[in-house]
């Protein structure tokens, strides 16, 4: 038997299939990240930006179909989560295997109405950036490093606004296991966070871990063993130790 299974880490706003290295580096040998990256940025920098949900969507969904081939499971966070949740909604109507679990982090459940109450993709570029600034992902010296901005800036609007503009539609609960993971002083509330639970049949396992919106940099041995622990404990009939 195969002892590992994929986990697509699908990315969060203004990032490429880069951004989870140290993930990569720290996943056990069982345990095969595949990184996703949207278009516009790293090795796809020539193809257009896409700015609306569903043609991410529908873009990641063309990259992750050649892998299911044996048992996967999503791992999105922000803007990831998101898009994780129907990407998994997409492979299921489409009559794929359904992943084995869904991780999320750093994002609020679908229908919470605070994913419109501030739009943010198209601010004067001063206040943009310091929206940006606020986040703490990127840093101030390449924020105002002006060959960087050109860069990163209308990647970032891209996919703020894909966010920003998301109107969510009502779906079945998905049949798939949900944990659920924020960081204690990012600035999303607990009642947005709970949402999630109306996204699946089963019991979402919320967790905190201390930190802002990027606290998963703080604690990627920590998530990747919680990630282990869910996909090969829970699911001990797909792994056999070698």
């Amino acid at each position: 038997m195969n002892n590992s299974l994929n986990i697509f880490f699908l990315p969060y706003a203004g990032a490429n299939k880069y951004s989870y290295r140290e993930f990569q580096k720290s996943a056990p040998p069982f345990l095969r990240i595949i990184p996703l990256e949207h278009p516009g940025r790293a090795a796809r920098i020539n193809e257009p930006l896409l700015s609306e949900i569903n043609m991410l969507v529908d873009d990641l969904y063309n990259q992750v179909v050649a892998h299911l081939d044996t048992d996967y499971a999503i791992y999105g966070h922000s803007m990831g989560g998101l898009t994780g949740f129907l990407l998994t909604h997409k492979l299921i109507r489409h009559g794929h295997r359904r992943p084995l679990h869904l991780f999320i982090t750093g994002t609020c459940g679908p229908s919470a109405a605070s994913r419109q109450e501030k739009i943010r993709y198209d601010l004067p570029q001063n206040e943009f950036v310091q929206a940006i600034k606020n986040i703490g992902r990127l840093s101030s010296q390449v924020l105002e490093d002006a060959s960087a901005l050109t860069y990163f800036e209308p990647i970032l609007r891209a996919d703020f606004k894909a966010c920003e503009c998301y109107v969510n539609m009502q779906h079945e609960p998905l049949d798939v296991p949900i944990t659920v993971i924020t960081g204690m002083e990012d600035d999303i509330t607990k009642e947005d966070i709970r949402l999630w639970q109306l996204e699946t049949r089963h019991t979402v396992d919320f967790r905190t871990m201390p930190g802002g919106h990027f606290f998963i940099f703080d604690h990627v041995a920590e998530i990747i063993v919680l990630i282990s622990r869910k996909l090969f404990v829970n699911n001990a009939s797909i792994y056999h130790e070698r």
